[in-house]
């Protein structure tokens, strides 16, 4: 099945990428981003929460879409753009944008086969708080069971 790519870009063969693991679960909806990836680039699997301008600045717009973008590609960020977050779970991590006087956070998860976005928010105090944590976690966990 081909579908009609982006101006100037060719079409994307999804029945290439059929492999990759959708979601049928009714408490989780998930949107899976393929525009201008490669083969062998992982895609986004957004269990909740989008980056958009705004509340997000234009700049930590793109920020976030670059760093994403080198995790798409197999690549490995550190402090201080991510963090690991043991406390959600194996392979966890968040994303640190920094955008006019905010921390926003990005949670996300390494999988073999697609980085999976948990949660997108404004981190206001030191510690993240236990119900996006906890809530990271039953998404995690509806996600894996899906």
């Amino acid at each position: 099945m081909m579908t009609a790519g982006a101006a100037g870009l060719p079409p994307i063969d999804l029945c290439a990428v059929s492999s990759i693991r959708l979601l049928a679960c009714a408490h989780v909806t998930c949107d899976i981003s393929w525009s201008w990836m490669s083969p062998k680039d992982k895609p986004l699997v957004w269990l909740h929460g989008e980056i958009k301008t705004p509340p997000f600045g234009q700049a930590a717009r793109i920020e976030a879409g670059y760093l994403l973008r080198e995790l798409q590609r197999g690549g490995t960020l550190s402090l201080p753009h991510s963090r690991p977050m043991p406390d959600v779970g194996a392979r966890c991590h968040e994303l640190r944008i920094l955008d006019r006087g905010l921390a926003w956070r990005v949670l996300y998860r390494l999988d073999s086969d697609a980085i999976v976005l948990l949660a997108v928010f404004a981190k206001k105090s030191q510690q993240t708080p236990k119900a996006v944590l906890d809530a990271c976690r039953r998404r995690l966990q509806e996600y894996d069971d899906a």
